[in-house]
C-alpha cells in the first residue's frame, strides 16, 4: 500500500456518457481519492454504476454541484483543470498540490471558460489527441501517485533490481529543535 500526504478529489463538469464517469469514479476509488464530484451534470448513478463495480459513490464522498458557482471545495484545496489548452502545463512538468481537486470536461467537450477561470492550475496530458474521460483521469491520478508517494528508484536497465527504500527515520519533535536553537542562541 502506498502512503501519500495530503488528499485529492476528482470530478467532471457536465456528463455526456455516464459509463465513463462511473469508470472515472471507480479508478478514483482505486487510487484512494478522498471524494468525487460532478458539476452541472445529471449523472444517472445506476447507469454509471454498471462501469463502477466498486460502487465508489457509496465508498467515498460524492458531491453533485448544480453549477460552477455552487462548487465548494475544502479550504486550501487547489482546483486543477485537466484540459487540452495552450494555458495548461504538461502533466510531466506539473508539481501536484498536496490538497487538490481535479476537474475534467465531459466527453466531446471541454471545460467551460467559467470553470477554467476558477482553476488555480491547468494541466494537459501531452498526447496527439484527446483521451477518453476515464483514461485521462486515471493518467492524472497515477501521475499524482508516482510523484507524491515514496517508491524505490527505477532500475537503470529493464529487469534490473529495484532499489529498496531506506527506512523512514522520524526527526525530533519540533519543540525540541526550537529549544536547541534557543539554547545555542543564548550561549
Amino acid at each position: 500500500m502506498f502512503c501519500m500526504r495530503g488528499y485529492f478529489g476528482i470530478g467532471v463538469e457536465g456528463v455526456s456518457k455516464a459509463m465513463n464517469v462511473g469508470n472515472l469514479f471507480r479508478s478514483a476509488h482505486a487510487f484512494s481519492a478522498s471524494f468525487v464530484f460532478t458539476v452541472a451534470a445529471a449523472y444517472p448513478t445506476a447507469e454509471g454504476g454498471r462501469a463502477d463495480t466498486s460502487n465508489a459513490p457509496n465508498e467515498v464522498p460524492f458531491y453533485s454541484f448544480d453549477s460552477v458557482e455552487t462548487l465548494m471545495l475544502p479550504k486550501g484545496c487547489a482546483l486543477v483543470g485537466v484540459e487540452l489548452d495552450d494555458r495548461a502545463v504538461d502533466l510531466p512538468s506539473f508539481r501536484h498540490p498536496r490538497r487538490a481537486a481535479y476537474v475534467l470536461g465531459m466527453e466531446r467537450g471541454s471545460l467551460s471558460e467559467e470553470m477554467m477561470s476558477c482553476c488555480d492550475f491547468a494541466v494537459r496530458i501531452p498526447t496527439r489527441f484527446s483521451l477518453n474521460l476515464a483514461a485521462a483521469g486515471a493518467v492524472v491520478m497515477y501521475d499524482r501517485l508516482i510523484s507524491l508517494s515514496r517508491f524505490g528508484a527505477r532500475p537503470v536497465v529493464p529487469g534490473g533490481p529495484v532499489e529498496a527504500l531506506p527506512p523512514h527515520v522520524f526527526g525530533e519533535p519540533v519543540w525540541k529543535k526550537k529549544q536547541a536553537r534557543r539554547k545555542g542562541a543564548s550561549a
